[in-house]
């Protein structure tokens, strides 16, 4: 009998742990199974070549109705970021990689967001307040996340993964990054031949 109180205790322990998943999450929480996540500090570990994983196949359609893919950046360096509406520090970085999109394109760098865990009417309204310039797949059940396990996985809300010329992870941030840390890599992997 006296498992009975433990077992509620360590429930109540795991759906704390779930929720703090995105530190000051709002609106919409993230749907069970996300105990995978946790907050993160922005850091970014760049790998060395020798070290680099193949990132899975990405592909999907986008939030205003398009299809996009990894597969269709072949050659460039490609950012991708996972978020979702309800995350704070995904709404904070979101001018971040805005500017770094832009200031980057002429150097052949292509960004590409992944929406999950997120109810589509909010991320669209997301989508239109921030005017990223950059086309975000709409990823709701996770599927792409889920693809990069056995990888390097994106595992906070936000996280940033720094896909190579080969096609490879180059680096990975948990959490919103930091202007100077993610220019500085996304030019570094960049200027790599």
């Amino acid at each position: 009998m006296r498992a009975k109180p433990f077992a509620a205790v360590l429930l109540v322990a795991v759906s704390l742990v779930t929720v703090a998943g995105c530190a000051g999450n709002q609106g919409s929480q993230p749907q069970s199974g996300d105990t995978r996540f946790i907050p993160g500090d922005g850091k970014i570990v760049v790998f060395e070549a020798a070290d680099r994983k193949p990132a899975p196949a990405v592909e999907g359609e986008t939030l205003d109705g398009a299809t996009a893919s990894l597969g269709a950046h072949k050659g460039k360096v490609v950012v991708l970021n996972f978020w979702a509406a309800w995350c704070a520090p995904c709404r904070a970085e979101a001018p971040v990689l805005k500017d770094i999109a832009a200031k980057t394109k002429a150097a052949g760098v292509e960004f590409l967001g992944i929406d999950f865990k997120d109810r589509k009417a909010e991320a669209l309204a997301f989508e239109r307040s921030q005017q990223s310039g950059y086309p975000s797949i709409f990823d709701q059940p996770g599927r792409i996340a889920l693809a990069f396990h056995g990888t390097v996985p994106p595992a906070a809300i936000p996280s940033t993964l720094v896909i190579d010329r080969q096609g490879r992870i180059a680096a990975r941030a948990l959490g919103a990054v930091k202007y100077n840390d993610l220019l500085s890599v996304v030019t570094k992997v960049g200027d790599e031949r």
